[in-house]
């Protein structure tokens, strides 16, 4: 039940606001690859300044890389943080409405990044505003952090985690979009890359090279019976672990005896699973398939990890937030696990923080498609989600 005070509270959260950051956000494109979030970061940080809240921008990587963090100060207490990303996948085909348009039509708008998660990004903003406006008293401070580079290899948010390893955290809420729903764990992802190396040969002669293909062949095989094995041993919450080949590149032309094949696999990774052992796994199964013997260097690398996280359904996290969701005039979904990864598995991982994912938005029907969109009544909830979560944990 929202009490009075939290009511006059509610009552600052200014759904025109919201709207218009929302629309500038879109409209700022941030595409990545090749990692442009520049314009985003410059949007973002433009409504910090008319709203009146504190922002530090934190160099990641040249050419104006900038993880931005917006801060509402509180007391000594820890904060709580709210998390999201600046970077949108590429545009791709089928747009009927300018992907960068940010246009509205029927309580909606339009645009890449609408739900993934510029949207959700700005309900943060417009949150935060509110409770600097009524000058509400809270424990500890509010923090926004908007990392680069989520899409792709997670520069962003490694950054940002070292910087808060000395930075005190009550909970974070990752803005993704979940529908609304309280996600309380979610998967995690990493990429593998393997390189199988043979010897070049004419094909008239195809016995004097050692085929890089056949080879890598062996190797897709051995991954898919992996995969089988995983299914078998699902998570309660998340499901399997998974693999899954998404692409292989080699050879130079028909009449030459392949001398490389390069693949890159998609592995999603459980809570408690350690990357490196999943890389050594690898390895070791690819060793067992006796390539070597046939003249064939294999090497296996993960250039890219994000890890799985868990949190209790019992914590004070998650009991707050489906409070505040009700509340808040939210679906009523109960709290769930998401197959897709996001940046809070390392908040959880390395800094210790219980951790959910909730926001505005699809990821299913919505995120990385053509038309893109987010409801603004959705919008709307979830900005007074995160005002009333805010309350309630920092009072």
């Amino acid at each position: 039940m929202i009490t009075p005070a939290e009511q006059t509270v509610l009552d600052l959260v200014n759904r025109d606001d919201l709207i218009k950051l929302t629309t500038s956000l879109v409209r700022a494109r941030g595409e990545n690859p090749p990692g442009d979030e520049g314009d985003t970061v410059a949007a973002l940080a433009a409504g910090c300044v008319q709203l009146g809240l504190d922002f530090e921008a934190v160099r990641v990587e040249e050419p104006g890389r900038d993880n931005l963090s917006a801060v509402l100060a509180g007391g000594n207490g820890p904060g709580l943080l709210l998390l999201g990303h600046s970077d949108v996948v590429r545009v791709g085909e089928g747009w009927t409405v300018d992907p960068f348009g940010g246009e509205i039509r029927d309580g909606r708008i339009y645009g890449r990044g609408a739900s993934d998660m510029k949207g959700g990004l700005a309900a943060c903003v417009i949150a935060m505003a509110a409770l600097r406006a009524s000058g509400v008293n809270l424990s500890g401070p509010v923090e926004l952090a908007a990392v680069v580079d989520e899409e792709e290899t997670g520069k962003g948010i490694h950054q940002f985690v070292t910087d808060s390893a000395d930075t005190s955290y009550l909970a974070c809420v990752v803005a993704e979009p979940t529908d609304l729903q309280t996600i309380i764990g979610a998967r995690g992802d990493s990429y593998l890359r393997v390189v199988v190396t043979g010897r070049a040969a004419h094909a008239g002669n195809a016995a004097d090279g050692v085929n890089a293909i056949y080879g890598a062949t062996a190797v897709i095989a051995e991954i898919e019976r992996l995969h089988a094995e995983l299914t078998r041993n699902p998570h309660p919450l998340l499901g399997p672990a998974s693999w899954s080949v998404g692409e292989i590149h080699g050879g130079t032309g028909a009449s030459i005896v392949p001398a490389e094949c390069v693949l890159m696999a998609d592995r999603r990774l459980l809570p408690g699973e350690v990357p490196a052992e999943v890389v050594e796994d690898l390895r070791r199964r690819i060793e067992a398939l006796g390539l070597t013997e046939r003249g064939l260097t294999i090497s296996a690398e993960m250039p890219m990890e994000m890890p799985a996280f868990e949190t209790p359904s019992d914590a004070p996290l998650v009991v707050a937030a489906e409070q505040a969701l009700a509340d808040a005039g939210g679906p009523g979904l109960p709290f769930a696990g998401w197959t897709a990864a996001c940046d809070g598995g390392f908040v959880a991982r390395d800094l210790g923080v219980p951790t959910i994912v909730l926001g505005p938005g699809s990821v299913t029907d919505q995120a990385h498609r053509a038309d893109e969109s987010v409801s603004i009544d959705e919008l709307f909830t979830a900005a007074r989600t995160y005002t009333l979560l805010a309350l309630r944990l920092l009072s």
